[in-house]
């Protein structure tokens, strides 16, 4: 590592069996990715309690399950002195959102960002989100971009990569054998000039896992494909200056970039 460079570290976990395995689980990972000296750790789509609609059984929704595990990771977070990128599920105005919570090294709560481009599968279980945000840990400016955002809307990566991200973060589910996939995510890289990180579960036979990939768009790094594990990753914000991204004119259509700004 390099004085500028920042690691970080994506949970390739297996699907929770349950709410409670699931805290259990992101606890080790934090504590791992901590010994690893890992400046954040950030988790798959829904990690708590599990994502919904992929044909997995996930518990009912529970409020203060809810509650008492995002404490538990903030405590987790305070513990290990490590910003935490959880994905989750949150209740607001009544509604369940696809969502990732973000945590500082002292536990506090940095925010939310949820999803806000959904899934036609997923109406009926979250309701989109309607904002975009821009998180700060240490050296590193992030953007998230949840699951089918990043595959099928370049916008929502653009959106942190023009508002000084260095890496925008990608919390997914994908078992799919469709290739495009991967490609996409080099695409979102290349395209914006910018890191761009996609953590998925660990899925057994899934041509799709977790990976870093560099501002220039080669695969820097990846996880073996369905084993569990962290994979660890060294990450440079001068090689990410964001220079297509800002290049980018939007014309009268496309004007709203974001969809969410």
């Amino acid at each position: 590592m390099t004085p500028e460079s920042a690691r970080i570290a994506l949970a390739n976990l297996r699907f929770p069996a349950s709410p409670d395995e699931s805290v259990a689980l992101a606890e080790q990972a934090v504590e791992q990715a901590a010994h690893s000296h890992a400046h954040i750790v950030c988790f798959p789509e829904c990690f708590i309690p599990g994502l919904r609609g992929v044909g997995k059984n996930v518990a009912p929704t529970d409020a203060a399950f809810l509650d008492r595990a995002h404490a538990a990771l903030a405590q987790a977070a305070a513990r290990s002195s490590i910003t935490v990128i959880l994905g989750t599920e949150r209740i607001v105005d009544g509604a369940l959102r696809n969502t990732a919570l973000v945590l500082n090294p002292d536990g506090s709560p940095a925010g939310f960002q949820d999803k806000v481009q959904i899934d036609p599968s997923e109406e009926g279980i979250y309701t989109p989100g309607a904002t975009r945000h821009i998180f700060q840990a240490g050296p590193l400016t992030f953007g998230i971009a949840i699951c089918h955002e990043g595959w099928r809307y370049p916008e929502t990566v653009r959106w942190s990569a023009r508002r000084g991200a260095h890496i925008v973060f990608h919390p997914s589910f994908l078992e799919t054998g469709q290739t495009f996939h991967e490609n996409a995510a080099l695409c979102r890289a290349a395209e914006n000039t910018i890191y761009f990180a996609s953590v998925n579960y660990a899925i057994p036979g899934s041509p799709t896992t977790s990976a870093v990939v560099h501002p220039d768009g080669s695969l820097q790094s990846h996880y073996p494909h369905g084993q569990e594990g962290l994979l660890i990753a060294d990450i440079d914000p001068t090689q990410a200056t964001a220079l297509l991204a800002t290049r980018y004119k939007p014309t009268d259509e496309s004007h709203n970039e974001s969809h969410s700004d």
